[in-house]
């Protein structure tokens, strides 16, 4: 009789089980069996709520589809003879699109004689993926590009996961002025009530 290697709900190894027995065990706990390994042997089958299962997948595949089509692709070019001041301002600009869930394509243009010197467009760019790697990591490496060195940064965090955070920072912030702004009123009110009493006292 035909086996499977059976795996439960919560993702327990049940075992090697006749398919008669898992069917059965599908059956009692009214879920379903399904195949999820058909080219091992011998074959996996799991007992889910195969309806359920499909719904989270397809939900999941959406919203990796929607991170994918927000991501956007930035560009941010330097000079192999970039001065420090000029370096911490493109830097910047590169950590604001990472942190904000986009890709950066950062570019190095070569002038005259500086493409016999591939080796620094390298180190430079190396550099940068060093400075910013709490962001975002490398997914394309250091490569020549005709007149150009081209590299490409991965962020760390999705768009979806950014703008949430996002999100959360200015309900934060608008969170906080309204405790300062009642803080405020309260001194205010205190005050007044103070400069009254001292009004009244001096009257008797």
């Amino acid at each position: 009789m035909p086996e499977v290697r059976l795996v439960g709900p919560n993702g327990e190894q049940v075992g090697i089980v006749a398919i008669r027995k898992a069917l059965d065990l599908a059956r009692e706990a009214d879920l379903d069996l399904v195949e999820v390994a058909p080219q091992a042997k011998p074959p996996v089958a799991k007992l889910m709520d195969y309806g359920k299962f499909k719904y989270e997948s397809a939900q999941k595949a959406r919203e990796a589809r929607k991170n994918q089509a927000n991501m956007a692709l930035k560009e941010i070019r330097f000079r192999l003879k970039i001065d420090a001041h000029d370096y911490e301002t493109k830097k910047g600009h590169v950590s604001r699109f990472l942190s904000g869930g986009d890709k950066v394509k950062v570019m190095i243009m070569f002038r005259g004689r500086e493409q016999s010197r591939p080796e620094m467009g390298i180190k430079l760019l190396n550099r940068l993926a060093e400075d910013v790697s709490d962001l975002g990591t490398v997914e394309s490496s250091p490569r020549v590009d005709g007149r150009n060195m081209v590299m490409v940064i991965a962020p760390l965090k999705s768009k979806a996961d950014a703008r949430a955070e996002s999100r959360q920072a200015t309900a934060g912030a608008k969170g906080s002025t309204a405790e300062v702004k009642s803080r405020r009123e309260r001194e205010a009110q205190a005050k007044a009530q103070a400069d009254a009493e001292a009004r009244k006292s001096k009257a008797e």
